[in-house]
């Protein structure tokens, strides 16, 4: 049996985290259940002095009731290569002060901290754009910022989704056809007039049977996808945007994409990776805090929050 060992998790406030469907919070149990301690870091609290990278981290017991899923212990600063693993698990938007806390958090890798996933590699690694390293999987596509290109995009294709390099959660999607009315706006709105870098995909009619989130934890694939289908009348099949979450298992095709992505991306360090497929076609590759493990654990029983603490057991033994 493993001993006990510290995990700190790098997340969003406590009190705004939903535990009944957070994949955070189901890592958290899922450590707590083999015995080991938990700490809870805020991001701002992140340091830099004389070559060490500290934080001030809060001990967490966690609890079975989801509205009452933790207590605070009594905060402590410690150097970040003092816990067994980090675990980075904060939210978009990537602004510049997450930049700066991949920045920090590299120095404390290179102080002896083991951090996930590896910060270098989620500063590499846009969830939008990091698709373009793996171009043979993705749907057709263009990423700019010159509103005559897109709109040229637009009339070719006829029917594409623009979105933000910087979104989430299915947050200003929009799907455009060439005899919309409305695209002369939405060009405008999402380029900022042309200042700003957007993505424009072909639209795909897979989303309607979902778009599948499939896991990937420490270059081993998880056999279950989330297939996240839209509610009547929307676009976005996102689960914060109404989407419907139905767990099931990968298509040869998923199998095909993930498996060729697992090994190149786990030798970077990412040790949870989200890979958005529809309709066969990889659309985006999360990196920062993926999701849906929850759900794929009530609805099939596979229990990937506890799989990532397994892996994560086996690094800290090495």
């Amino acid at each position: 049996m493993t001993a006990a060992l510290d995990f700190a998790f790098i997340i969003d406030p406590l009190p705004g985290l939903k535990a009944y469907k957070d994949s955070s919070v189901a890592m958290m149990r899922a450590a707590a259940a083999c015995g080991h301690r938990l700490w809870a870091v805020r991001r701002e609290d992140i340091a830099w002095c004389e070559g060490v990278v500290s934080a001030r981290a809060v001990p967490l017991a966690l609890h079975a009731d989801d509205h009452n899923w933790y207590t605070e212990g009594e905060p402590e600063t410690r150097a970040l290569a003092a816990f067994n693993a980090v675990l980075m698990r904060q939210d978009p938007p990537f602004d510049f002060e997450y930049l700066t806390a991949t920045w920090l958090l590299e120095r404390a890798v290179m102080g002896g901290a083991r951090v996930f996933n590896d910060p270098r590699a989620v500063r590499d690694h846009s969830e939008k754009l990091a698709i373009t390293e793996f171009s043979q999987w993705i749907p057709v596509t263009l990423v700019a910022r010159d509103p005559a290109r897109l709109h040229g995009f637009i009339d070719e294709i006829g029917d594409v989704v623009l979105k933000p390099l910087d979104g989430m959660g299915g947050s200003q999607v929009f799907r455009v056809a060439s005899h919309d009315p409305n695209r002369n706006v939405i060009v405008e709105t999402l380029t900022q007039h042309g200042t700003r870098t957007v993505m424009a995909q072909r639209y795909l009619p897979g989303v309607r049977e979902g778009d599948k989130r499939v896991l990937i934890i420490g270059g081993e694939v998880m056999p279950y996808a989330l297939a996240r289908i839209p509610r009547e009348g929307e676009t976005r099949a996102n689960l914060a945007a109404g989407g419907r979450g139905v767990a099931m298992p990968l298509t040869e095709r998923e199998w095909e994409i993930a498996r060729s992505l697992a090994p190149i991306l786990w030798a970077r360090g990412l040790l949870i990776v989200g890979l958005d497929i529809i309709g066969g076609h990889l659309t985006e590759i999360n990196v920062t805090s993926p999701t849906c493990m929850v759900e794929i654990a009530a609805q099939q029983g596979c229990d990937v929050a506890g799989y990532v603490i397994e892996t994560l057991e086996r690094l800290c033994d090495r």
